[in-house]
């Protein structure tokens, strides 16, 4: 988390011990997400054929659209019991005029790799939770750093005083993910009771006409595209 935080220009700042409440606001929101969104996206089709209320979802383009949906056209919209507004509503009141900087790709992408530090061995090899690797001879006894997504071991990109050494040759791979990466669990409760309805389509179909609504800019120009003086070459 530290190093993704330094990554991405965020101050990282932890709630006071023994003050929960200081966490309470990301954790409300997941919370919500799950209730109101996630609990109706299945991409099970038998779950589906069983409970046709859900939507299916099989691909992230189709998740993505949903969640912008239903972010847009419910969430953002909602009144919020403890500002008393609804947080687009909010928004606008108060940061609109602040533009935020948005990360470029390659930077989440690398924001959110893992880091670990080991010495090369006279051999040119580091281990990393049982594994071990051939970098660079030219390595040998200093000190680099791996970075590697933590769900696939077998590459692993070595850098020496933040420089770009190549990628770690593996030599004996016996685990193929790090042991404090697993992978996010749903809590072991029943599923809420299919209604028949199916919600994010309904959310999904408001969203597009509200979009389809919105100013078209270029219908407002004083003559048509077909009647406006168009360019000739001269010489």
């Amino acid at each position: 988390m530290l190093r993704a935080c330094a990554k991405l220009g965020i101050k990282l700042t932890h709630s006071t011990p023994g003050r929960p409440q200081g966490r309470g606001k990301i954790e409300r929101l997941f919370r919500t997400v799950r209730e109101q969104f996630l609990v109706e996206v299945t991409g099970d089709t038998a779950v589906h054929a069983a409970q046709p209320g859900r939507h299916l979802v099989d691909d992230l383009l189709t998740l993505n659209r949903l969640f912008a949906a239903w972010a847009e056209t419910v969430y953002h919209r909602q009144v919020h019991s403890e500002t008393g507004q609804a947080p687009l509503h909010r928004w606008q009141t108060h940061w609109s005029d602040r533009p935020l900087p948005l990360p470029a790709p390659t930077e989440l992408a690398e924001a959110f790799l893992w880091a670990e530090y080991r010495t090369v061995t006279k051999t040119a090899t580091v281990s990393l939770h049982g594994n071990t690797y051939q970098v660079d001879p030219v390595l040998a006894g200093r000190r680099v750093e791996l970075v590697f997504d933590p769900f696939d071991l077998t590459t692993i990109e070595v850098r020496s005083q933040g420089k770009p050494m190549g990628l770690a040759i593996p030599h004996r791979v016996s685990r193929h993910s790090h042991p404090k990466a697993r992978p996010e669990t749903p809590a072991d409760q029943p599923p809420p009771a299919a209604t028949g309805i199916n919600y994010l389509r309904l959310v999904d179909q408001q969203h597009q006409r509200h979009l389809g609504e919105q100013i078209n800019y270029t219908a407002l120009t004083d003559h048509p595209a077909a009647d406006r003086p168009q360019p000739t070459d001269t010489l």
